[in-house]
Protein backbone atom coordinates (compact mmCIF):
# COMPACT_ATOMS: atom_id res chain seq x y z
CA UNK A 1 0.00 0.00 0.00
CA UNK A 2 1.45 3.37 -1.01
CA UNK A 3 0.68 6.56 0.87
CA UNK A 4 0.91 10.08 -0.50
CA UNK A 5 0.05 13.58 0.65
CA UNK A 6 1.02 17.23 0.25
CA UNK A 7 2.07 19.38 3.20
CA UNK A 8 0.91 22.97 2.80
CA UNK A 9 0.30 26.03 4.96
CA UNK A 10 -1.68 29.28 4.94
CA UNK A 11 1.53 31.29 4.44
CA UNK A 12 5.31 31.06 4.34
CA UNK A 13 7.08 30.68 7.66
CA UNK A 14 4.42 28.38 9.12
CA UNK A 15 6.81 25.45 9.55
CA UNK A 16 6.17 23.39 6.40
CA UNK A 17 9.80 22.44 5.92
CA UNK A 18 10.34 21.56 9.57
CA UNK A 19 7.28 19.30 9.74
CA UNK A 20 7.85 17.83 6.27
CA UNK A 21 11.47 17.03 7.12
CA UNK A 22 10.45 15.64 10.49
CA UNK A 23 7.76 13.35 9.09
CA UNK A 24 10.11 12.15 6.35
CA UNK A 25 12.74 11.34 8.98
CA UNK A 26 10.19 9.64 11.25
CA UNK A 27 8.77 7.47 8.46
CA UNK A 28 12.29 6.55 7.32
CA UNK A 29 13.22 5.60 10.88
CA UNK A 30 10.11 3.37 11.02
CA UNK A 31 11.35 1.48 7.96
CA UNK A 32 9.27 3.10 5.23
CA UNK A 33 10.80 3.99 1.89
CA UNK A 34 10.07 7.70 1.62
CA UNK A 35 10.18 9.62 -1.66
CA UNK A 36 10.32 13.39 -1.12
CA UNK A 37 9.02 16.03 -3.51
CA UNK A 38 8.96 19.83 -3.45
CA UNK A 39 6.45 22.15 -5.12
CA UNK A 40 8.01 24.92 -7.15
CA UNK A 41 11.57 25.69 -8.22
CA UNK A 42 13.17 25.62 -4.75
CA UNK A 43 16.66 24.06 -4.62
CA UNK A 44 17.19 24.46 -0.88
CA UNK A 45 14.33 22.64 0.85
CA UNK A 46 15.07 19.62 -1.32
CA UNK A 47 18.50 19.33 0.35
CA UNK A 48 16.86 18.89 3.76
CA UNK A 49 14.57 16.22 2.27
CA UNK A 50 17.43 14.26 0.70
CA UNK A 51 19.45 14.37 3.91
CA UNK A 52 16.79 12.49 5.89
CA UNK A 53 15.34 10.25 3.16
CA UNK A 54 18.57 9.11 1.54
CA UNK A 55 17.17 9.79 -1.95
CA UNK A 56 16.90 12.87 -4.13
CA UNK A 57 13.91 15.16 -3.70
CA UNK A 58 12.12 15.98 -6.94
CA UNK A 59 10.71 19.39 -7.88
CA UNK A 60 7.12 19.53 -9.16
CA UNK A 61 6.32 22.75 -10.98
CA UNK A 62 3.41 23.53 -13.31
CA UNK A 63 5.00 26.64 -14.81
CA UNK A 64 8.26 24.98 -15.81
CA UNK A 65 6.61 21.69 -16.79
CA UNK A 66 3.25 20.46 -18.05
CA UNK A 67 0.72 18.74 -15.74
CA UNK A 68 1.40 15.51 -17.65
CA UNK A 69 5.11 15.80 -16.92
CA UNK A 70 4.43 16.51 -13.23
CA UNK A 71 2.29 13.37 -13.01
CA UNK A 72 4.97 11.35 -14.78
CA UNK A 73 7.64 12.60 -12.36
CA UNK A 74 5.52 11.71 -9.35
CA UNK A 75 4.84 8.21 -10.65
CA UNK A 76 8.38 7.48 -11.83
CA UNK A 77 10.26 8.64 -8.75
CA UNK A 78 7.62 7.35 -6.33
CA UNK A 79 7.16 3.97 -7.98
CA UNK A 80 9.15 2.00 -5.39
CA UNK A 81 8.27 4.19 -2.38
CA UNK A 82 5.98 3.37 0.53
CA UNK A 83 5.27 7.03 1.29
CA UNK A 84 5.39 10.01 -1.07
CA UNK A 85 5.62 13.31 0.78
CA UNK A 86 5.23 16.54 -1.19
CA UNK A 87 6.20 19.77 0.52
CA UNK A 88 4.29 22.79 -0.74
CA UNK A 89 5.59 26.32 -1.27
CA UNK A 90 4.48 29.66 0.19
CA UNK A 91 0.78 29.62 1.06
CA UNK A 92 -1.43 26.84 -0.29
CA UNK A 93 -3.06 28.98 -2.98
CA UNK A 94 -0.11 31.27 -3.77
CA UNK A 95 0.96 30.98 -7.41
CA UNK A 96 2.57 33.09 -10.11
CA UNK A 97 -0.89 34.23 -11.28
CA UNK A 98 -3.49 33.87 -8.52
CA UNK A 99 -3.39 30.10 -7.80
CA UNK A 100 -1.73 29.06 -11.08
CA UNK A 101 1.43 27.16 -10.24
CA UNK A 102 0.49 26.93 -6.57
CA UNK A 103 0.69 24.01 -4.18
CA UNK A 104 -3.08 23.70 -4.56
CA UNK A 105 -2.66 23.20 -8.30
CA UNK A 106 -0.07 20.45 -7.69
CA UNK A 107 -2.51 18.77 -5.28
CA UNK A 108 -5.24 18.88 -7.94
CA UNK A 109 -2.93 17.62 -10.71
CA UNK A 110 -1.83 14.67 -8.57
CA UNK A 111 -5.17 14.19 -6.77
CA UNK A 112 -3.34 14.32 -3.43
CA UNK A 113 -4.86 15.05 -0.01
CA UNK A 114 -3.45 18.12 1.75
CA UNK A 115 -2.17 18.25 5.32
CA UNK A 116 -2.40 21.87 6.47
CA UNK A 117 0.38 23.09 8.78
CA UNK A 118 -0.97 25.98 10.83
CA UNK A 119 1.19 28.30 12.93
CA UNK A 120 -0.85 28.55 16.13
CA UNK A 121 1.45 30.91 18.02
CA UNK A 122 -0.57 33.44 20.07
CA UNK A 123 -3.92 32.22 18.74
CA UNK A 124 -6.69 29.85 19.81
CA UNK A 125 -10.30 29.84 18.61
CA UNK A 126 -9.55 32.42 15.92
CA UNK A 127 -8.00 29.49 14.11
CA UNK A 128 -11.56 28.34 13.35
CA UNK A 129 -12.10 31.15 10.87
CA UNK A 130 -8.75 30.53 9.19
CA UNK A 131 -9.19 26.76 8.90
CA UNK A 132 -12.80 27.10 7.73
CA UNK A 133 -11.68 29.45 4.99
CA UNK A 134 -9.01 27.11 3.69
CA UNK A 135 -11.19 23.99 3.87
CA UNK A 136 -14.12 25.59 2.07
CA UNK A 137 -12.37 27.89 -0.39
CA UNK A 138 -11.88 25.32 -3.17
CA UNK A 139 -13.80 22.05 -3.11
CA UNK A 140 -11.40 20.50 -5.63
CA UNK A 141 -8.61 20.69 -3.03
CA UNK A 142 -8.99 18.00 -0.34
CA UNK A 143 -7.68 19.09 3.04
CA UNK A 144 -7.52 15.88 5.04
CA UNK A 145 -6.35 17.32 8.33
CA UNK A 146 -4.32 19.82 10.30
CA UNK A 147 -1.01 19.78 12.18
CA UNK A 148 -0.50 22.77 14.45
CA UNK A 149 2.95 24.29 14.87
CA UNK A 150 4.51 26.40 17.65
CA UNK A 151 1.94 25.28 20.22
CA UNK A 152 2.62 26.76 23.64
CA UNK A 153 1.30 24.07 25.99
CA UNK A 154 -0.98 21.03 26.33
CA UNK A 155 -3.80 23.41 27.34
CA UNK A 156 -3.17 25.46 24.20
CA UNK A 157 -3.39 22.33 22.07
CA UNK A 158 -6.66 21.29 23.76
CA UNK A 159 -8.19 24.58 22.61
CA UNK A 160 -6.89 24.04 19.07
CA UNK A 161 -8.24 20.50 19.03
CA UNK A 162 -11.63 21.92 19.93
CA UNK A 163 -11.38 24.13 16.85
CA UNK A 164 -10.92 21.08 14.64
CA UNK A 165 -13.78 19.25 16.34
CA UNK A 166 -16.12 22.18 15.67
CA UNK A 167 -14.91 22.48 12.05
CA UNK A 168 -15.26 18.74 11.43
CA UNK A 169 -11.64 18.45 10.30
CA UNK A 170 -9.12 15.83 11.44
CA UNK A 171 -6.49 17.08 13.90
CA UNK A 172 -3.33 15.00 13.49
CA UNK A 173 -1.52 16.68 16.37
CA UNK A 174 1.01 19.39 16.95
CA UNK A 175 4.61 20.43 17.27
CA UNK A 176 5.43 22.46 20.39
CA UNK A 177 7.27 25.74 20.24
CA UNK A 178 11.00 24.99 20.64
CA UNK A 179 13.86 27.34 19.84
CA UNK A 180 16.04 24.34 18.95
CA UNK A 181 13.76 23.57 16.00
CA UNK A 182 14.15 26.97 14.36
CA UNK A 183 16.27 26.77 11.21
CA UNK A 184 18.60 29.64 10.39
CA UNK A 185 18.21 31.53 7.12
CA UNK A 186 20.26 33.67 4.78
CA UNK A 187 19.55 35.79 1.75
CA UNK A 188 18.45 33.01 -0.64
CA UNK A 189 16.46 30.96 1.88
CA UNK A 190 17.09 28.52 4.70
CA UNK A 191 20.75 28.02 5.61
CA UNK A 192 21.44 24.47 4.45
CA UNK A 193 25.03 24.71 5.67
CA UNK A 194 23.63 24.34 9.20
CA UNK A 195 22.85 20.84 10.40
CA UNK A 196 19.27 20.92 11.73
CA UNK A 197 18.18 19.11 14.87
CA UNK A 198 16.56 15.86 13.77
CA UNK A 199 16.42 13.64 16.86
CA UNK A 200 14.43 16.13 18.94
CA UNK A 201 12.13 16.83 16.01
CA UNK A 202 11.47 13.12 15.41
CA UNK A 203 10.81 12.50 19.10
CA UNK A 204 8.37 15.42 19.35
CA UNK A 205 6.46 14.36 16.24
CA UNK A 206 6.25 10.75 17.39
CA UNK A 207 4.91 11.88 20.76
CA UNK A 208 2.48 14.53 19.54
CA UNK A 209 1.36 13.60 16.01
CA UNK A 210 -0.91 10.68 15.09
CA UNK A 211 1.31 9.66 12.22
CA UNK A 212 -0.27 6.20 11.83
CA UNK A 213 -3.68 7.85 11.43
CA UNK A 214 -2.18 10.27 8.91
CA UNK A 215 -0.90 7.38 6.81
CA UNK A 216 -4.23 5.56 7.15
CA UNK A 217 -6.12 8.53 5.69
CA UNK A 218 -3.65 9.15 2.85
CA UNK A 219 -3.29 5.67 1.34
CA UNK A 220 -3.81 5.36 -2.39
CA UNK A 221 -2.33 2.87 -4.83
CA UNK A 222 -4.01 4.39 -7.88
CA UNK A 223 -1.33 5.55 -10.37
CA UNK A 224 -1.52 9.22 -11.34
CA UNK A 225 0.17 8.58 -14.69
CA UNK A 226 -0.92 5.22 -16.17
CA UNK A 227 1.19 5.76 -19.31
CA UNK A 228 4.59 7.30 -18.44
CA UNK A 229 5.88 9.96 -20.81
CA UNK A 230 8.88 9.23 -23.01
CA UNK A 231 11.98 11.09 -21.83
CA UNK A 232 14.56 12.57 -24.18
CA UNK A 233 18.11 11.97 -23.02
CA UNK A 234 21.03 14.14 -24.02
CA UNK A 235 23.74 11.98 -25.55
CA UNK A 236 27.48 12.29 -25.01
CA UNK A 237 29.41 12.80 -21.80
CA UNK A 238 28.20 15.63 -19.57
CA UNK A 239 30.49 16.99 -16.88
CA UNK A 240 28.71 18.81 -14.04
CA UNK A 241 30.22 21.12 -11.44
CA UNK A 242 28.85 20.03 -8.08
CA UNK A 243 29.73 20.45 -4.41
CA UNK A 244 28.03 21.30 -1.13
CA UNK A 245 27.47 25.02 -1.73
CA UNK A 246 29.19 26.96 -4.51
CA UNK A 247 27.71 24.72 -7.25
CA UNK A 248 24.75 22.99 -5.67
CA UNK A 249 21.48 24.20 -7.22
CA UNK A 250 20.70 21.31 -9.55
CA UNK A 251 17.39 19.65 -10.43
CA UNK A 252 17.65 15.87 -10.16
CA UNK A 253 15.47 15.53 -13.24
CA UNK A 254 18.02 17.54 -15.24
CA UNK A 255 20.79 15.17 -14.14
CA UNK A 256 18.69 12.13 -15.04
CA UNK A 257 18.15 13.44 -18.58
CA UNK A 258 21.85 13.08 -19.40
CA UNK A 259 22.88 9.73 -20.82
CA UNK A 260 26.40 9.84 -19.34
CA UNK A 261 27.21 12.05 -16.35
CA UNK A 262 30.25 12.72 -14.21
CA UNK A 263 30.94 15.40 -11.61
CA UNK A 264 33.80 17.58 -10.43
CA UNK A 265 34.32 20.15 -7.69
CA UNK A 266 35.69 23.45 -9.08
CA UNK A 267 37.15 24.29 -5.66
CA UNK A 268 39.49 21.27 -5.73
CA UNK A 269 39.40 19.31 -9.02
CA UNK A 270 41.00 20.07 -12.38
CA UNK A 271 38.51 18.72 -14.94
CA UNK A 272 39.44 16.53 -17.89
CA UNK A 273 37.53 18.16 -20.75
CA UNK A 274 38.91 16.46 -23.89
CA UNK A 275 35.95 14.11 -24.38
CA UNK A 276 33.22 16.26 -22.81
CA UNK A 277 30.15 17.01 -24.93
CA UNK A 278 28.73 19.47 -22.39
CA UNK A 279 30.13 21.26 -19.35
CA UNK A 280 27.27 22.25 -17.04
CA UNK A 281 27.93 24.94 -14.41
CA UNK A 282 24.83 25.25 -12.21
CA UNK A 283 24.13 27.90 -9.59
CA UNK A 284 24.89 27.99 -5.91
CA UNK A 285 26.87 30.27 -3.61
CA UNK A 286 30.21 30.90 -5.40
CA UNK A 287 30.42 34.30 -3.70
CA UNK A 288 30.79 32.51 -0.35
CA UNK A 289 33.75 30.39 -1.52
CA UNK A 290 35.79 32.86 -3.55
CA UNK A 291 39.14 32.15 -1.89
CA UNK A 292 38.92 28.46 -2.80
CA UNK A 293 37.78 29.21 -6.36
CA UNK A 294 40.61 31.69 -6.88
CA UNK A 295 43.20 29.26 -5.53
CA UNK A 296 42.01 26.60 -8.00
CA UNK A 297 43.71 28.48 -10.84
CA UNK A 298 44.32 25.39 -12.98
CA UNK A 299 40.60 24.63 -12.94
CA UNK A 300 39.69 28.14 -14.07
CA UNK A 301 42.28 28.01 -16.86
CA UNK A 302 41.05 24.60 -18.07
CA UNK A 303 37.49 25.90 -18.31
CA UNK A 304 38.55 29.07 -20.16
CA UNK A 305 40.63 27.07 -22.63
CA UNK A 306 37.69 24.70 -23.20
CA UNK A 307 35.34 27.63 -23.88
CA UNK A 308 37.78 29.45 -26.16
CA UNK A 309 38.28 26.38 -28.36
CA UNK A 310 34.53 25.99 -28.81
CA UNK A 311 33.56 23.71 -25.94
CA UNK A 312 29.86 23.56 -25.15
CA UNK A 313 29.01 25.16 -21.78
CA UNK A 314 25.73 25.96 -20.07
CA UNK A 315 26.15 28.21 -17.03
CA UNK A 316 23.32 29.28 -14.72
CA UNK A 317 23.39 32.10 -12.16
CA UNK A 318 26.37 31.22 -9.92
CA UNK A 319 27.86 29.24 -12.80
CA UNK A 320 27.58 32.31 -15.03
CA UNK A 321 29.21 34.44 -12.31
CA UNK A 322 32.09 31.95 -12.25
CA UNK A 323 32.63 32.41 -16.01
CA UNK A 324 32.93 36.20 -15.72
CA UNK A 325 36.13 38.24 -15.31
CA UNK A 326 35.74 38.78 -11.57
CA UNK A 327 33.37 38.86 -8.64
CA UNK A 328 33.57 41.96 -6.48
CA UNK A 329 32.63 41.87 -2.78
CA UNK A 330 32.98 44.23 0.17
CA UNK A 331 36.40 42.74 0.90
CA UNK A 332 37.92 42.86 -2.57
CA UNK A 333 37.98 41.66 -6.19
CA UNK A 334 38.33 37.97 -7.03
CA UNK A 335 39.37 36.76 -10.51
CA UNK A 336 37.17 34.07 -12.03
CA UNK A 337 37.45 32.18 -15.33
CA UNK A 338 37.46 35.21 -17.64
CA UNK A 339 35.37 33.52 -20.34
CA UNK A 340 32.79 36.32 -20.29
CA UNK A 341 34.04 39.96 -20.25
CA UNK A 342 31.84 41.09 -17.35
CA UNK A 343 32.18 41.82 -13.67
CA UNK A 344 29.68 40.75 -11.02
CA UNK A 345 29.11 42.73 -7.84
CA UNK A 346 28.14 40.97 -4.63
CA UNK A 347 28.68 44.10 -2.50
CA UNK A 348 25.93 44.76 0.01
CA UNK A 349 25.37 48.25 -1.35
CA UNK A 350 24.69 46.80 -4.83
CA UNK A 351 22.34 44.01 -3.75
CA UNK A 352 19.03 43.99 -5.59
CA UNK A 353 16.54 41.14 -5.50
CA UNK A 354 15.71 39.59 -8.86
CA UNK A 355 13.09 36.89 -8.41
CA UNK A 356 10.57 35.08 -10.53
CA UNK A 357 9.84 32.61 -13.29
CA UNK A 358 11.49 33.22 -16.64
CA UNK A 359 10.91 32.05 -20.20
CA UNK A 360 12.54 32.77 -23.54
CA UNK A 361 12.69 31.35 -27.06
CA UNK A 362 15.77 30.36 -29.05
CA UNK A 363 15.69 28.77 -32.50
CA UNK A 364 11.97 28.17 -32.17
CA UNK A 365 12.22 26.31 -28.84
CA UNK A 366 10.85 27.72 -25.60
CA UNK A 367 12.89 27.44 -22.41
CA UNK A 368 11.52 27.88 -18.91
CA UNK A 369 13.15 28.35 -15.54
CA UNK A 370 13.43 30.78 -12.68
CA UNK A 371 15.68 33.54 -11.36
CA UNK A 372 16.57 34.25 -7.73
CA UNK A 373 19.63 36.32 -6.84
CA UNK A 374 20.89 39.52 -5.26
CA UNK A 375 24.16 39.92 -7.19
CA UNK A 376 24.22 42.09 -10.31
CA UNK A 377 26.32 42.91 -13.33
CA UNK A 378 28.60 45.81 -12.51
CA UNK A 379 27.91 48.55 -15.00
CA UNK A 380 25.88 48.10 -18.15
CA UNK A 381 23.82 44.90 -18.52
CA UNK A 382 25.20 42.64 -21.28
CA UNK A 383 23.37 42.41 -24.58
CA UNK A 384 20.97 39.48 -24.65
CA UNK A 385 20.69 36.87 -27.40
CA UNK A 386 16.90 36.90 -26.91
CA UNK A 387 14.20 38.69 -24.96
CA UNK A 388 13.40 37.10 -21.60
CA UNK A 389 9.89 37.26 -20.10
CA UNK A 390 8.33 36.64 -16.70
CA UNK A 391 5.43 34.29 -15.96
CA UNK A 392 2.87 36.88 -17.08
CA UNK A 393 4.59 37.44 -20.42
CA UNK A 394 6.12 40.77 -19.44
CA UNK A 395 9.68 41.53 -20.65
CA UNK A 396 12.43 41.52 -18.01
CA UNK A 397 16.04 42.74 -18.36
CA UNK A 398 17.65 39.36 -17.62
CA UNK A 399 20.15 38.69 -20.43
CA UNK A 400 20.91 35.38 -22.11
CA UNK A 401 24.59 35.58 -23.02
CA UNK A 402 25.97 33.71 -26.04
CA UNK A 403 29.72 33.39 -26.67
CA UNK A 404 30.94 30.75 -29.16
CA UNK A 405 29.29 27.57 -27.73
CA UNK A 406 28.72 29.07 -24.29
CA UNK A 407 25.21 29.90 -23.07
CA UNK A 408 24.97 31.73 -19.76
CA UNK A 409 22.26 33.50 -17.81
CA UNK A 410 20.95 34.25 -14.34
CA UNK A 411 18.03 31.97 -15.27
CA UNK A 412 18.09 28.46 -13.81
CA UNK A 413 16.74 26.27 -16.61
CA UNK A 414 14.47 23.34 -15.88
CA UNK A 415 15.29 21.40 -19.05
CA UNK A 416 18.92 21.59 -20.18
CA UNK A 417 18.84 21.37 -23.96
CA UNK A 418 20.62 24.47 -25.30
Amino acid sequence: MRHGFLIAAPHSGSGKTTIARGLMALFTLKGYRVQPFKCGPDYIDTKFHAAVCGRASINLDTFMATPEHVRELFERYGEDADVCVVEGMMGLFDGYDRDKGSSAEIARVLDLPVILVVDAKSAAYSMAALISGFVNFRKDVRISGVIFNRVGSARHFAMLQQVCDDMGIECFGYLPKKAELEQGSRYLGLDFSEKPENKLLIDLLEQNVQWQRLLELTSNDKPVCPQPCKRCERTGRTLIARNDESFSFIYQENIDRFAEVSFFDPEHDVPRLDDVALLYLPGGYPEKHLDALVQAEATRKAIKDYADRGGHIIAECGGMMYLCERIITDVGEFPMCGVLPYNITARKIDRKLSLGYRCFTLDGKEYRGHEFHYTQFLGETPQSATQVYNAKGEPVPTPVIHYKNVWASYTHLYEISL
